[in-house]
């Protein structure tokens, strides 16, 4: 298979998982500020942050208010981490890789850009928000189970799933720090709606019922994080993710590399004491996870993806 259409494969594979995980994300953090007391700053400028975006968002607005940050992460063009952006991107790259997929896969993601195109503008507005995001994510996972479904799991599917749950485990610890940054400013003890504000990062995995199953105590934060960070059965946790990406790695060739780089990853979210953790440390932790995730895409693009590269192996 052509580097250029594994690539292509890898990044549809990533942008849609990016859009799906930015919906729930804004749901997430949506329903966090809903629960925190009066007089607590929601921290919109944080939302923005998370995703690495303030210097695009500065370019274009002056507040970090709720309508200019959620328009921004759902509806701006000019935002490469929008929702409108992402299903752009991964409708290019349905449309650039056709012959190697189902032909509904083009249906479904033309249908989802269109829908995004015309409601988005509703999503800005709080009381359209949570159906606007609930059909997206929904509608993402169609094409998920579409692909999983029709797809002949051989090289073309093992660039698009290995781009989804490398996408996948970066933004459940991007959502995860959504929870840390509201509660890091904080300095007394955890209040009754720190219980809440977990919930709601569970029930915006879809990973709640799974956790009362392997938690049957109260919501609890430092559980939660063991959860969603080191779970290796929830499709959803990073370690979960991580062991997906490891599989798809041994069937592809020249992945010595990035195998490597996986193993220690793996290792440190294996090893790390959560409890031992305060919230400052965490989300330094989640920083420094998702800058090794960031590496370990650059060396992927560096073993598949680069014609000279791949040419002199």
């Amino acid at each position: 298979m052509l580097s250029r259409v594994a690539e292509r494969l890898y990044w549809m594979g990533r942008y849609l998982e990016r859009v799906e995980s930015t919906a729930r994300l804004v749901s997430a953090y949506t329903n966090q500020i809903l629960d925190l007391p009066k007089g607590v700053d929601p921290g919109w400028q944080q939302l923005v942050g998370i995703n690495g975006s303030n210097a695009i968002f500065e370019g274009h607005y002056q507040n970090y208010d709720e309508r200019n940050t959620v328009k921004f992460l759902l509806a701006d063009e000019f935002n490469p981490g929008s929702i409108i952006s992402g299903l752009n991107a991964a409708r290019e790259n349905v449309r650039t890789t056709r012959d190697v997929l189902p032909t509904e896969a083009w249906d479904h993601t033309n249908e989802l850009y269109l829908y995004c195109r015309e409601h988005a503008a509703n999503g800005v507005l709080r009381k359209h928000r949570f159906t606007f995001l609930k059909q997206v994510v929904i509608r993402c996972q169609q094409i998920t189970g579409l692909l999983t479904g029709t797809m002949s799991h051989d090289q073309p599917c093992n660039f698009v799933r290995l781009g989804r749950n490398l996408e996948r485990g970066d933004m459940t610890t991007r959502i995860v720090d959504s929870a840390v940054t509201l509660l890091m400013p904080r300095i007394e003890a955890p209040a009754p709606y720190d219980s809440l504000l977990w919930v709601n990062v569970l029930k915006s995995l879809s990973a709640f019922q799974m956790y009362r199953q392997h938690v049957r105590s109260r919501v609890v934060g430092t559980d939660v994080l063991r959860y969603l960070l080191q779970d290796l059965h929830f499709p959803r946790a990073l370690g979960f993710t991580l062991a997906r990406v490891e599989s798809f790695f041994h069937r592809l060739p020249r992945a010595e590399g990035p195998l490597n780089l996986l193993a220690d990853l793996q290792q440190q979210v294996h090893d790390v004491r959560l409890d031992m953790l305060d919230l400052d440390s965490m989300h330094a932790l989640i920083d420094q996870i998702q800058a090794e995730l960031n590496v370990l895409h650059d060396q992927i693009s560096t073993t598949w993806f680069n014609l000279e590269t791949a040419h002199q192996a």
